[in-house]
Parts: C-alpha cells; sequence; structure tokens
C-alpha cells in the first residue's frame, strides 16, 4: 500500500506510535498537550533560541505509522566544535519503507543546514529523553524513559546509520537493604525539601547545580532558566516532597536530586490526553503509586570526590522507601561514566535497558 509523508502535522506526530507499535512493546507517550508545546515555536525556548527544525509523519492510507523530527541545536554544536544535526522522537512501525522516508526527510534537512552528521534520537537535547532502545526489550519502562520496539534499530542500519554513546536504565528494589551511607555533619548539612512554596526558589537552585554538576559532562549544554522552567515547571504539579531536595551546606547549596513519582501508569491509562475520566485515573494513580523515578542528580564540581553523592543518595533512598515506595528508577547512566555506575551497583541496583545513539556521515 502506498506511503505518503507529510509535514508539519501535530496531530498525526502525537498518534504515530500509538499506530505504529502494539501493545506489548510497553511504549508510553508524553502528555498530548506537552507534546504540542514542544513542538510550537511560540512556546519551546529551544526554537526561540535561532534553532530551526522540521517535522514529518509517513501515512499508510491516511492513518500515521511513523514520525520523525530534525532539529539543530546551535548551542551544543557551539560548545562541542560539531556539525551536527539532530533527529529524534523517531517511531516507526517495521516498514523499510516507511523508515527510509522519514529517514531521508530528516537527512535532507541536515543538508540543507549545512551539517556534516545526523545523530540521534534527541527528543529534543542532550538535557532531555535521549537515546533508542537496542536491549532490554522485555522490561517496564518508567517515566522519562525511551521505550521502543527491537526492529528500530535494524531499521537505522538499513539506512546508514551506526550506534554509538552506550547507555544504560536503572532500577533498585527499595525492598533489598542498601549499604551505609557516607556520613554528613549534620550541623552543616542540610536537605531543604522542593514543595510547592519553595518550588522556584529550589528549582533555580537545582538548575545552577545541574549547569555545574554536569559541566564536562559529554554534550551537555547548560540550561537557561527560560529552558529549565520549560522543562521542570510541570513538576510542581507531581512532585513528592519526600522524593526530591537540594543539598547545603553551610546554607550553600552542593547537591540535588530530582525524583518524582513514576507516571507510567496513569499515562497509559489515560492514552496520555486530556479527557472525562483523566482526574478518576489521576486519584487512582495517587493511592496506588509504588515507583518513582530519579529525574537527574548532580553534585557541585567542588564538592567532587567527597562522598556527598553516595550520602545523598542513600538519604533519598530512605525517604522513598519510607513513604511507601517499593522501587525506583533512573533514566540512563552513559556507560563511559564508570563512577555513576558504581554508585547504582553499590546501592544493589540492576540494568534495565540498554540505549544508543545513532549517527550517519552526510558530508
Amino acid at each position: 500500500m502506498n506511503l505518503t509523508l507529510r509535514e508539519g502535522d501535530r496531530e498525526a506526530f502525537f498518534d504515530a506510535p500509538f499506530n505504529a507499535y502494539p501493545p506489548q512493546i510497553g511504549y508510553v507517550s508524553p502528555m498530548r498537550g506537552d507534546l504540542m508545546r514542544m513542538l510550537d515555536p511560540a512556546k519551546n525556548p529551544l526554537w526561540q533560541a535561532g534553532s530551526p527544525f522540521r517535522f514529518w509523519t509517513v501515512h499508510r492510507a491516511g492513518m500515521p505509522v511513523g514520525r520523525i523530527i530534525a532539529h539543530l541545536h546551535r548551542q551544543s554544536n557551539e560548545r562541542w566544535g560539531g556539525s551536527r544535526a539532530q533527529f529524534g522522537f523517531f517511531d516507526c512501525a517495521d516498514d523499510p519503507q516507511a523508515a527510509r522516508m522519514l529517514l531521508d526527510a530528516a537527512e535532507g534537512f541536515a543538508r540543507d543546514q549545512g551539517m556534516t552528521e545526523l545523530v540521534g534520537n534527541f527528543n529534543l537535547t542532550a538535557m532531555q529523553q535521549c537515546g533508542v532502545m537496542t536491549g532490554g526489550f522485555e522490561e517496564t519502562a518508567y517515566t522519562d524513559m525511551i521505550v521502543g520496539p527491537p526492529w528500530l534499530p535494524g531499521l537505522l542500519e538499513a539506512n546508514g546509520f551506526s550506534a554509538f554513546f552506550p547507555m544504560t536504565t536503572f532500577e533498585i528494589d527499595l525492598a533489598r537493604p542498601n549499604p551505609p551511607p557516607a556520613a554528613l555533619d549534620r550541623a552543616r548539612y542540610t536537605f531543604a525539601p522542593i514543595r510547592k512554596g519553595t518550588f522556584l526558589e529550589r528549582m533555580e537552585e537545582a538548575r545552577l547545580l545541574l549547569n555545574d554538576g554536569f559541566h564536562h559532562n559529554p554534550m551537555f549544554v547548560p540550561l537557561t532558566p527560560e529552558e529549565f522552567q520549560f522543562q521542570a515547571g510541570e513538576l510542581s504539579t507531581i512532585l513528592d516532597p519526600r522524593l526530591s531536595s537540594v543539598l547545603k551546606r553551610d546554607g550553600v547549596p552542593v547537591g540535588v536530586i530530582i525524583a518524582i513519582p513514576d507516571l507510567n501508569g496513569f499515562l497509559k491509562a489515560t492514552r496520555s490526553r486530556v479527557g472525562l475520566t483523566t482526574p478518576w485515573h489521576f486519584l487512582r494513580y495517587r493511592m496506588n503509586r509504588k515507583r518513582a523515578v530519579i529525574i537527574f542528580y548532580s553534585v557541585a564540581r567542588a564538592a567532587h570526590g567527597q562522598g556527598i553523592m553516595s550520602a545523598m543518595l542513600a538519604e533519598t533512598l530512605g525517604r522513598v522507601r519510607a513513604a511507601g515506595y517499593e522501587t525506583i528508577g533512573g533514566t540512563w547512566i552513559a556507560d563511559e561514566n564508570p563512577a555513576s555506575r558504581r554508585q547504582v551497583e553499590k546501592m544493589n541496583g540492576r540494568w534495565l535497558h540498554k540505549l544508543h545513539l545513532f549517527r550517519k556521515d552526510i558530508a
């Protein structure tokens, strides 16, 4: 059956994965409203900063069965000296022709922009979801984890892309005892919870700690206040103040951990749309939540090597366990980051999914 490529159809962009993937894939979409904001140049600070983008869907008999976005992150190229275009939200049925049409469109965008490399998935930058799932397909994902089918890597490879930069997600069973944490001098160190009343102040501290602690991480670009607020602003409605905090030493922020209840059960039940039954599903989720997920954690560079990360994570796990949660997941850790991998292993974590970025030279 003939396929057609369509550009700029936001509704089809949202619908495509639901048509492309059977339920057993476990795909979970961002909320429809959040995805629409991402694609809106009037609302997303990434586009307002001068980063061009285009997005497409591929349709079979009028039904969207695949999607992709291509964009430039100029700040990333400037900081890391690259000539790279990025693709993201590459979701596609097991259809080589559909995949080729989408990837050719993204490659054409990259060439038009004068780039020499196309890399993805970035949904939409390295500070948000990134990667293509390449292993652990049988494992249940947490909020903010990339989910994809086992055929997607093969479709990319058939179109000249190669895998690099391996990453792994993780899960910690809170029923298992954790090793005792490093002792913190409680006269100097305090944990400031992130509550609605202090949300803006704590989140600005979190942004500064993220930018500082991740400064040397591959592909990282410091977030502006506008970008961070755009990505994190909705957290105020779902935060459990027992899970997230800023660690202060003598009143000065030195570490942060942002964790939220896992929303995937709620998102699946509502198909990521707001409708008449949404309040009921949200109440049911609030009453039965047993899974949490770490969005990020960071320690200021000046405080590295002092055992603060271990102590901060151990404290958080204890509070998450006391709050009645049974497991906590982590979105991804790069395989080339042995220190963070050791932290997970010290806390009896297990590895869930394997992810890779995929790249293609287009010079």
